[in-house]
C-alpha cells in the first residue's frame, strides 16, 4: 500500500492543470468523496496494525499534497481570469452604499395626521386587530341581527364571536372601558372587510378614528376639528362638507367630504376625468362622523347625562390618495417601486 501511495503522490505532482474543467477532474479524482484518497483511508483498516502508522502518515502526506495543489491552481486561474477580463480588483476602493428604501406614502400620511392631532391635544390608541364581537360591534350600538350589521362584510375566525376588526372603533371601547373622561384620542391602524378588491375598495387598509369625551362637548366641536385637520394636511382653501348619515354609534351622524379639486369644488383634478374615484361628483369621502351614541357611553360605563362626546373615522389610503392625486387604492400594496420612488422626496 506505500508503493500505491507514492506512485499517487508522483501522479498529483505530474497531473497537469491549466483550465477549470482540468481543476474539476483533479478534485473529483483525488479529493472528492469518492476519489482515490478517500478509497485509501477506508482500506488503512485493513493494514496491520505494526504499519498502521507509517501508512498513516504517508496518507496525510498525500491528502495535504492534494490539497495544496487544488488551492493553488484555483488561485491561478482566478487570477488568470481577472488578468483576461481587464483591470485587477482594486480592494482599496470603498464599498457601493446600500440604498435605502423610501417611506411609505401611507406611513407618511398616518405620522402627519398623529402630528396635526397631536398639537391640539389627541393622543394615540391601539388595540388588536383580532377582536371579539362585543368590542366590535355589539358596545357600539350594533343589536344582533340589526340590519347595521350588513353595513360592513367582516371576516369570521371563530363562528360569530372572534373576528378581524372592521374598524378601530374598537379601541374607543376598550379606552371608555379603562379610562374615565375627558377622553381625547386618535386610534390609526389596520382593518378588514371582505370586499371585492378595485381601484377604490379594498379588503385591507387603514383607518384613522378620533374620539373626544368631556362634559359640554358639542357637534360644533366635532366641525371645528375636523376643519383644522383638513386645512393642516391639505392647505387652508380646502373644502370640506358634512352630509347627513347614519351610523349605529353616533347620533347625529355625518359623512365628511373633500373636494377632490381641493379649492375647486366641483372639479376632478383627482381621478383626471375618469370619475373612478369621485363618480363624477367632484367630491371623494374620507369618512363618517357624529357624536357619541348615548347607549355607547352607557355600554362603557360613562353616563351620558353628564358627558358627551364627538367620533370620526376616517380611510388613510383615501386621504392619501387625495393627498398626492394617486388614481388606484391598489398601488398602496402592490410594492411597485417605481410608485414607491416617487415618495423620495416627500
Amino acid at each position: 500500500m506505500q508503493d500505491r501511495i507514492k506512485e499517487l503522490l508522483g501522479e498529483i505532482e505530474a497531473f497537469a492543470i491549466s483550465n477549470k474543467e482540468e481543476l474539476e477532474q483533479f478534485r473529483l479524482r483525488y479529493i472528492a468523496k469518492k476519489g482515490v484518497v478517500t478509497a485509501l483511508f477506508d482500506e488503512l483498516k485493513t493494514v496491520p496494525a505494526e504499519e498502521k502508522r507509517s501508512v498513516g502518515q504517508l496518507l496525510n502526506q498525500l491528502k495535504d499534497a492534494a490539497m495544496d495543489k487544488l488551492k493553488s491552481k484555483t488561485a491561478e486561474l482566478e487570477a488568470a481570469a481577472m488578468a483576461s477580463a481587464g483591470k485587477p480588483l482594486d480592494l482599496t476602493l470603498p464599498p457601493i452604499p446600500n440604498e435605502l428604501g423610501t417611506i411609505h406614502p401611507l406611513t407618511q400620511v398616518w405620522e402627519r395626521i398623529v402630528e396635526i392631532f397631536g398639537r391640539i391635544g389627541f393622543n394615540v390608541e391601539d388595540g388588536p386587530e383580532i377582536e371579539s364581537d362585543w368590542n366590535n360591534f355589539t358596545a357600539l350600538n350594533f343589536p344582533d341581527n340589526h340590519p347595521a350589521r350588513e353595513m360592513q362584510d367582516t371576516f369570521f375566525i371563530d363562528g360569530k364571536e372572534i373576528l378581524l376588526r372592521t374598524h378601530t372603533s374598537n379601541v374607543q371601547i376598550r379606552l371608555m372601558h379603562k379610562q374615565k373622561p375627558p377622553i381625547r384620542s386618535i386610534m390609526p391602524g389596520r382593518v378588514y372587510r371582505n370586499e371585492a378588491i378595485s381601484a377604490r375598495a379594498h379588503c385591507i387598509f387603514h383607518q384613522v378614528e378620533g374620539l373626544y369625551v368631556d362634559k359640554n362637548v358639542s357637534f360644533a366641536d366635532l366641525k371645528q376639528t375636523l376643519y383644522h385637520f383638513a386645512k393642516e394636511l391639505f392647505g387652508k382653501d380646502t373644502q370640506v362638507r358634512f352630509r347627513p348619515s347614519y351610523f349605529p354609534f353616533t347620533e347625529p351622524s355625518a359623512e365628511i367630504d373633500i373636494s377632490c379639486g381641493l379649492n375647486r369644488p366641483g372639479t376632478c383634478a383627482l381621478c383626471g376625468g375618469s370619475k373612478n374615484i369621485c363618480k363624477g361628483t367632484g367630491w371623494v369621502e374620507i369618512g363618517g362622523s357624529g357624536m357619541v351614541h348615548p347607549n355607547v357611553l352607557e355600554n362603557c360605563g360613562i353616563d351620558p347625562e353628564e358627558f358627551t362626546g364627538f367620533a370620526f373615522g376616517m380611510g388613510i389610503e383615501r386621504i392619501t390618495m387625495l393627498k398626492y392625486q394617486i388614481r388606484d387604492l391598489r398601488l398602496f400594496t402592490e410594492n411597485d417601486v417605481q410608485f414607491l420612488r416617487q415618495f423620495e422626496t416627500l
